[in-house]
C-alpha cells in the first residue's frame, strides 16, 4: 500500500511538473502562501527566498503584461493588473483585453462604450421617479457664450425654477433619502466633517432606496454582476458607500470632503462653489434666497425631463462659472449614472445614450487616498457641456 500511494504521489507531482504550475508563478501573482507549490510568487517569497523562477518577470512592479496573470489578486507593488476589476479602478495593463478577454481564463469582461449606451438607455425608461412637466417648471432665461461664463453678470431677473409640485416628488422614498442627507455637511473645505451614527443610516438608506428598491438600481447592479464587476449585491452596495461617503481631505489634512457631498451638496473652495451638480439641492437653495441664478451656457437637446444645463449661478456669495446638472431626473437616476460612468470610465469622458440623445459625463478619481485594496474614492463626476 505504502509503496502505491508513493507512486501515486510521484504521478501527481510529475503531471504538476508537466503543466509548469509547480515551479511558475503563471496566474499566481499576489496569492497567499500554497505548501501545495514548491515555490511562491507573494512579495513574502522576497524574504523567505522561495521565489519562482518566473517570479521577478511575472509578478514584480516592472511587468506591464497579463501573460500569465489573468485573474490575479490584487498586489499593490504591481504597476498595473489584470483581474476582473481593473477596468473599474482604470489600472489594467495595456494588453489586459487581447490577453484575458481572448482565450486565456478567468478574465473579467470588458465593459464596451456599446454596453454603457445600451444600458444607459435601459436605465433611462426605468426612472418611473423622474419629473413630469406637471411636476416642474423651469425658466432658463438668458443664453449665453461660453466665453461669457466667469463675467459673474447676473443676467436673469427671475428664478430658474417656477414651480417644483414638492407633494407629489418629494414624498417618494428616493426623494426623501436624498434630502436627509442635503443637510449632513459642512459646505467649506478645510473643515473635519463629523459624521453621526444617523448620518451613517441616512446614508445606508439612501442606497438601499435608491439602488435596492428601485427597478432602476436593480438593473444597475445586474449590468455590473454580469461584467464580473461585483459579485454579489452586498459587495456593490458596500463599494458604493465606500467610493460616495468615505471621508478624504481636500484642504489642509481635514478629513472634510467625500464624493456625495462634492456632487450632490456642493462645497466652497479657494472662494469659489466646488462640484454642486444636483438639481434637488439647487432648487431648495434658491427657494431659500440662498442661491442666485445668473444665466446658463448650456442646454440639452432634451425636450422633456430629465435635460441637461450648465448654468450660472452665485450660492450665498460664491460663484460657479458651470454647474452643470440633469434636471427633473429622480436621485436614483443621478446616482446611477454617475456611479456606472465612475466604474466603468473612472477619469474619463463616459458616453450615455438617453431617448436616443448622447449625454457625455465626465468623471474624476480621488488620487491622494485609497480605499479596500487601493481603490480610488470619487473625485467628481457631472455633464460635460460645451465651452462654445
Amino acid at each position: 500500500m505504502k509503496l502505491i500511494a508513493v507512486f501515486g504521489l510521484w504521478v501527481t507531482l510529475l503531471c504538476r511538473a508537466h503543466s509548469n504550475s509547480l515551479d511558475s508563478c503563471q496566474s499566481r501573482c499576489g496569492f497567499g502562501t500554497d505548501s501545495d507549490f514548491s515555490c511562491q510568487c507573494n512579495p513574502s517569497c522576497e524574504r523567505f527566498k522561495d521565489c519562482c523562477s518566473d517570479y521577478e518577470e511575472l509578478c514584480k512592479v516592472g511587468s506591464t503584461s497579463c501573460k500569465g496573470r489573468c485573474n490575479e489578486k490584487y498586489n499593490s507593488q504591481n504597476k498595473c493588473h489584470c483581474n476582473s476589476k481593473c477596468t473599474q479602478y482604470n489600472n489594467c495593463c495595456s494588453d489586459y483585453a487581447d490577453v484575458c478577454n481572448g482565450g486565456e481564463s478567468g478574465g473579467g469582461s470588458v465593459i464596451t462604450d456599446a454596453d454603457i449606451k445600451s444600458v444607459s438607455e435601459a436605465l433611462y425608461a426605468l426612472d418611473s421617479n423622474r419629473a413630469s412637466a406637471s411636476h416642474l417648471e423651469i425658466d432658463p432665461q438668458v443664453l449665453i457664450s461660453g466665453s461669457q461664463t466667469g463675467s459673474q453678470e447676473d443676467l436673469s431677473s427671475r428664478r430658474f425654477f417656477r414651480f417644483v409640485d414638492e407633494g407629489a416628488l418629494f414624498s417618494r422614498p428616493t426623494y426623501e433619502a436624498l434630502l436627509a442627507l442635503l443637510d449632513n455637511y459642512n459646505r467649506m473645505t478645510g473643515q473635519t466633517e463629523d459624521v453621526s451614527s444617523q448620518e451613517k443610516a441616512e446614508q445606508d438608506i439612501f442606497l438601499r432606496e435608491t439602488m435596492s428598491n428601485t427597478e432602476l438600481g436593480r438593473e444597475l447592479f445586474a449590468f455590473l454582476y454580469t461584467k464580473g464587476v461585483y459579485t454579489s449585491e452586498e459587495e456593490f452596495i458596500y463599494d458604493l458607500k465606500m467610493m460616495w461617503f468615505g471621508l478624504y481631505s481636500r484642504n489642509n489634512g481635514k478629513m472634510d470632503s467625500s464624493g456625495f457631498e462634492h456632487i450632490f451638496a456642493g462645497e466652497i473652495k479657494g472662494g469659489k462653489v466646488s462640484g454642486f451638480h444636483n438639481w434637488i439641492q439647487f432648487y431648495l437653495l434658491e427657494k431659500r434666497g440662498l442661491l442666485n441664478y445668473y444665466s446658463h451656457s448650456f442646454d440639452g437637446p432634451w425636450t422633456t425631463f430629465p435635460d441637461v444645463l450648465g448654468m450660472q449661478f452665485k450660492w450665498d456669495g460664491y460663484f460657479k462659472q458651470v454647474g452643470s446638472a440633469v434636471i427633473g431626473c429622480s436621485p436614483e437616476f443621478d446616482f446611477a449614472i454617475y456611479s456606472l460612468c465612475y466604474i466603468a470610465r473612472p477619469g474619463k469622458q463616459c458616453r450615455l445614450s438617453l431617448g436616443g440623445e448622447e449625454l457625455i459625463i465626465q468623471t474624476y478619481t480621488w488620487n491622494n487616498s485609497y480605499y479596500g485594496d487601493g481603490k480610488k474614492y470619487i473625485g467628481t463626476a457631472y455633464p460635460a457641456t460645451p465651452r462654445t
